[in-house]
């Protein structure tokens, strides 16, 4: 993968900056089963659902693109405050509802102690890992948030219509590089879409009722004719990765390659060659090399702005913040 020496390279390097905030096995005296309880949760409850599974990779995302990885897309809106749950990008999020039992379970170990923000980050890899994905490092000792601002999460969290350029700005501002938004961008793998995201593809591209000629014709089609049957569908579901859409696998960029992305965001990673070219050698290669850079570019993003020491709280609610 072209992009491979200079990943690994400023991988290392950030790992020092995460380890001075972070470190493995940070509960290990304060609460020592709290990564067990975790994984234990995880591993009875996802099989039996296991399209949660995506659901918690991407609130993941959308929290640490927020303020940092710091649980503020947990929080509750109130009469006085629109939280970052109200933000149009995460208005589909599902999986809170998992993570509030989560947190109790953990509670009933040792109340008080782990944040919101470290299950949910344990929470995401473990979910992964049960389906079969790649596992991370999770350095923990990150502490709550307590500010939650939908702006900010509309702002701030990268839309399916984004450009090449657009999407390597987010994510630049955020100290990834173009090798993590290809290899985050792979979590496509799993999951679905509201028709809603994308429909303008389909129906009004240009806002003259046309179709995006970047999109494959035959896939196009067959969205229109089962998915997306209009385009006022604010409900219908498509997969990601159509036919293996519970598998983390390349599958996503075969599809990308095939001019088969659901998102425009999807399809801008083959508009450069140096980006094409990734994804070609992510395809061509076994899967442990996928999994590989996945995985570090997961610990490099949940390490994004995080709170600790005395910074923040431990939430005793990940919906509410402390009073």
């Amino acid at each position: 993968m072209s992009f491979r020496g200079p990943t690994i390279l400023l991988f290392v390097g950030f790992l020092g900056c995460v380890h001075a905030q972070l470190k493995l096995g940070f509960y290990d005296s304060s609460c020592p089963r709290a990564e067990k309880a975790i994984l234990e949760f995880v591993e009875e409850h996802i099989p039996n659902a296991p399209t949660v599974a995506a659901s918690l990779l991407r609130m993941h995302f959308h929290d640490c693109f927020v303020r940092g990885c710091d649980g503020s897309v947990l929080i509750n809106s109130t009469s006085a405050n629109q939280a970052e749950k109200a933000a149009t990008p995460n208005q589909t999020l599902r999986g809170f509802d998992f993570i509030d039992r989560l947190k109790s379970a953990v509670e009933e170990e040792c109340p008080g102690i782990v944040s919101c923000a470290d299950i949910l980050a344990l929470a995401a890899r473990d979910a992964v890992g049960v389906i079969g994905g790649p596992f991370w490092r999770v350095p923990t000792g990150r502490r709550d948030g307590s500010i939650s601002n939908s702006s900010e999460a509309l702002s701030e969290i990268p839309a399916p219509t984004s450009n090449l350029s657009s999407l390597k700005t987010a994510f630049a501002n955020k100290g990834l590089n173009d090798a993590d938004l290809v290899l985050l961008s792979g979590a496509h793998t799993i999951g679905v879409a509201h028709c809603e995201s994308f429909s303008d593809r389909l129906y009004n591209f240009t806002g003259t009722g046309d179709q995006d000629p970047s999109l494959d014709g035959f896939y196009a089609a067959n969205l229109k004719k089962n998915k997306c049957r209009d385009a006022t569908d604010e409900t219908s579901l498509v997969e990601m990765d159509p036919g293996s859409f519970r598998t983390f696998d390349v599958g996503y960029y075969r599809n990308l390659l095939k001019r088969r992305g659901l998102f425009e965001s999807d399809a801008a990673l083959t508009t450069e060659a140096a980006a094409k070219a990734a994804i070609v050698n992510l395809v061509d290669s076994p899967p442990q090399t996928f999994f590989a850079g996945f995985a570090m570019s997961m610990e490099k993003m949940g390490s994004i702005g995080v709170q600790t020491g005395s910074s923040g709280e431990i939430r005793r609610n990940c919906a509410v913040i402390n009073s």
